[in-house]
């Protein structure tokens, strides 16, 4: 467990100096430049009972797994609210890749059957 405090604290020792001397102009550091990722489509409340049948979930269920309410989900299949961006990310990736989500919430994908 020493051994690992030692080596933290050397990287987070290391880290500061070569910040300082950045800061001196004495070095220049490794920069990265990040695409900004697209926005996640836009989608209609039919696309959501869609997407929710799709999984052969309950209105009550579905809600869970995206960790919303089932109002939630009631008032975005009616059309009376959107979902949010963060919402809207996830309803895509679950759309896309509904195995990881199954995976990261521990349940079987109605999908295609897969237990995770």
């Amino acid at each position: 467990m020493k051994k690992k405090k030692n080596e933290f604290f050397e990287r987070l020792m290391k880290g500061m100096q070569e910040g300082i001397q950045h800061l001196r102009g004495e070095i220049q550091l490794r920069t990265y430049v990040l695409e900004s990722p697209d926005p996640p489509p836009a989608l209609k409340p039919q696309d959501i009972v869609h997407l929710r049948q799709r999984f052969k979930m309950t209105q009550d269920m579905f809600g869970r797994v995206i960790n919303v309410s089932t109002k939630t989900v009631q008032s975005w299949e009616q059309g009376e609210r959107r979902p949010s961006q963060a919402s809207l990310r996830l309803l895509q990736i679950m759309a896309e890749k509904p195995d990881v989500v199954c995976e990261v919430v521990g349940i079987r994908n109605s999908v295609n059957g897969a237990k995770h």
